[in-house]
């Protein structure tokens, strides 16, 4: 077998699972993947490396590579090390990235160049695979390329190794050191035309429909519109390509406990966890706002967390109750919920390197399993459709599912499963006679992620306390049509404050009111460089609608404090694009932000109400942000270009930042007096100086 390494660098187990798949479907093509997550590092070493290099990597935060890869990426900056150190290496790279971030695959591209400068080269092209549009238009190409290209590999880099994949008729003459590149299929041809080859076909099973009684349905199926449990022609009279199904791997027991207590705390984490009371809560919006918006101030007097304006930090957070036991009702387990879960791996499974699940605490209970380790919100990727058709009894579910994991079937998954956010839940409700055995969840539902929120508050303005905010999100599903289905986790802190909520007011808790303050689990991130600059003379400037305004509301009272300390201080001046819907609705911190302005630390407060037509007449002539960036076009360009200022961007990542930065390539393109592609490469070396900074989320 000709051996390549196969690290992933993965967030959300995303690049994982791609690099188990490539890792399966090696051994069929004469390969054998050593696959490590990147983190590993005393089970792999590069520069002794002489095998070809595969690496999966994804993308976190604005652009960041995913934790797992902050030692890997630490190590390979090292500036003592040669331009040769990795001379020897020949890799291949998949990046999955988001291209509603402006730092589209911005994980892998990092690592890319990283390894080119260190003299690696390419032995294969590297592909982006954008989970905007479904990263398996990029993904399933590129495995399907990376056989051919490990095979030309190689054959050209002589040894015993060469001979046993050699294509017959091919000889040592006609191949070259250039990388493979991987199939070029067009995006629109790419979901409906794309076909395996015979090589790929043992790893997919091509379903031949029977064509008898076709014709007698076809005025019935017609009739009916696409939905998640029915398709129509072409589709369901198509002959399928699906995808193998998954080997299983994981043995599960349910043994009866002895009721041990458990706790969140137990749930793995690679940062510190820091139980803590909420002290504050208070609603920043009307109750006819569109959105609801709630303030939660933590008392973090009595742990070791420290923050500065701008940082991050992750909350820990359950599953609904109410979907855990829906869950378990589906799955006919209510009665086994207390039972300890059991795990240890299949001794017959033919999964290559399996093992135990690290998110899944030894000897819990399946509530708490179901609770707190899995995301069982996540949207089931095809793998797990693919393994969900096999516990499907009824004929027309079972060639649904099917139809939803193939490719000929990939609009469909696209909008029936994907941008409809379907869950696990809605599938097994949608699909009676699908009755999957636990163990498949375990194998397929991901852990459930913390959820990151940035910080609202300076320690020197509130010593003790750390502020932060959300919208409480909604959204309909495909189970749940009548009734809105909350974000699992601002839905969990809404309904967490509930009896300690205020209105919009600066009161104080009610007497007593503390000792009933409801303790969540928070963890640090990473630091990021979205904060104030060193010199505070340097002049700043924040965009940030909506929930968008929080970090900045840290800058402001950080930077009241400084001036209170510092009255003879020098300090740069700070402009703040605020947008929000409506004046009198979700206007938020209204009362604060003027109160910076009357005291001088907040020196321009450029406000647009998108939903407010006449307030557009008189006091904000614009709706949105990018807007009124334009209308200052002058002074954002003299701040940004000659005074060396900075520029902070934070929240939405779908429209408002693209819109923001859009609007930022116009304004340094006309009071530069520069055409818009040299217009954003000075945003571009903006960005590479620290100078134009982004705290995004989709």
């Amino acid at each position: 077998m000709r051996r390549f390494l196969l690290l992933y660098a993965t967030q959300r187990g995303q690049a994982k699972a791609i690099a188990e798949e490539i890792s399966e479907q090696a051994v069929a093509h004469g390969f054998s993947a050593d696959l490590h997550c990147i983190s590993e590092s005393d089970k792999y070493d590069l520069k002794m490396e002489r095998a070809p290099l595969v690496v999966v990597v994804s993308t976190t935060g604005t652009g960041d590579p995913p934790d797992t890869a902050r030692k890997f990426v630490k190590e390979i900056q090292d500036k003592t090390l040669p331009a040769d150190f990795l001379a020897h290496l020949r890799y291949g790279l998949l990046g999955l990235g988001d291209s509603e971030y402006t730092y589209f695959c911005n994980g892998g591209k990092v690592i890319d160049k990283r390894l080119q400068e260190l003299g690696a080269q390419h032995f294969y092209d590297t592909g982006h695979a954008d989970d905007c549009v479904g990263l398996e238009l990029v993904v399933e190409p590129w495995i399907a390329g990376l056989w051919a290209a490990l095979t030309k590999h190689f054959r050209s880099s002589g040894g015993q190794e060469e001979m046993s994949g050699a294509l017959p008729g091919t000889s040592k003459a006609s191949l070259n050191s250039d990388p493979v590149k991987p199939p070029l299929l067009h995006i629109g041809s790419q979901v409906e035309l794309l076909r395996l080859d015979d090589s790929g076909r043992q790893h997919s099973e091509v379903l031949e429909q029977n064509e008898t009684n076709r014709g007698q349905t076809n005025g019935l199926i017609e009739d009916f519109e696409s939905s998640l449990i029915r398709s129509k022609p072409p589709l369901s009279q198509a002959s399928l390509s699906i995808p193998a199904l998954p080997p299983e791997y994981l043995q599960v027991h349910l043994q009866e406990s002895l009721g041990q207590e458990e706790s969140p705390a137990s749930v793995t984490s690679a940062d510190p966890v820091f139980q803590v009371p909420i002290s504050k809560a208070i609603q920043l919006t009307t109750n006819d706002a569109i959105k609801t918006t709630l303030l939660l101030e933590l008392d973090i007097s009595k742990t070791e967390f420290s923050y500065q304006p701008g940082d991050a930090f992750s909350v820990i957070c359950p599953n609904s109750d109410s979907e855990v036991q829906n869950l378990l009702h589906r799955l006919q387990l209510t009665d086994k919920r207390e039972h300890c879960v059991l795990l240890k791996i299949k001794a017959d499974t033919r999964k290559k390197g399996a093992t135990l699940p690290q998110h899944v605490p030894e000897r819990c209970s399946l509530q708490f399993l179901l609770t707190w380790c899995l995301e069982i919100r996540a949207v089931p990727k095809k793998a797990f459709l693919r393994a969900l058709a096999d516990c499907t009894r009824d004929s027309a579910e079972k060639r649904r599912l099917q139809e939803l994991c193939s490719k000929q079937g990939a609009g469909d998954y696209n909008r029936f499963v994907r941008d409809a956010s379907a869950c696990l839940l809605d599938l097994l409700l949608a699909f009676p006679s699908c009755q999957p055995p636990l163990s498949l969840l375990l194998e397929h539902l991901p852990k459930l992620q913390p959820r990151p929120y940035s910080c609202a508050s300076s320690g020197l303005f509130h010593p003790g306390r750390l502020h932060f905010i959300f919208n409480i999100v909604e959204f309909a599903s495909n189970a749940t049509a009548v009734v809105l289905r909350k974000g699992v986790c601002t839905g969990w802190l809404a309904k967490l404050v509930a009896s300690i909520l205020q209105p919009n007011t600066q009161a104080s808790p009610a007497d007593g009111r503390e000792a009933l303050a409801p303790k969540i689990s928070i963890s640090p991130r990473a630091t990021n460089s979205f904060h104030l600059p060193a010199d505070p003379s340097t002049p700043i400037i924040m965009v940030g609608p909506g929930t968008g305004v929080a970090p900045f509301i840290g800058f402001l009272q950080h930077r009241a404090k400084l001036q209170e300390q510092y009255p003879e201080g020098n300090f740069g001046a700070m402009w703040l694009f605020f947008g929000c819907r409506h004046k009198d609705r979700d206007y938020l911190f209204r009362d604060e932000l003027r109160h910076f302005l009357q005291r001088g630390v907040l020196t321009h407060l450029k406000v647009s109400f998108s939903r407010d037509a006449a307030l557009q007449e008189e006091e904000a002539p614009v709706k949105y942000v990018q807007d009124s960036l334009q209308l200052h076009g002058p002074q954002v360009a003299r701040i940004l270009l000659h005074e060396k200022g900075c520029l902070y961007v934070c929240g939405d990542a779908k429209n408002m930042a693209k819109d923001v930065n859009d609007a930022l390539v116009e304004i340094i393109s006309q009071e530069a007096g520069v055409d818009k592609l040299e217009a954003m490469k000075t945003l571009a070396t903006l960005k590479e100086e620290k100078r134009y900074l982004q705290d995004i989320w989709s």
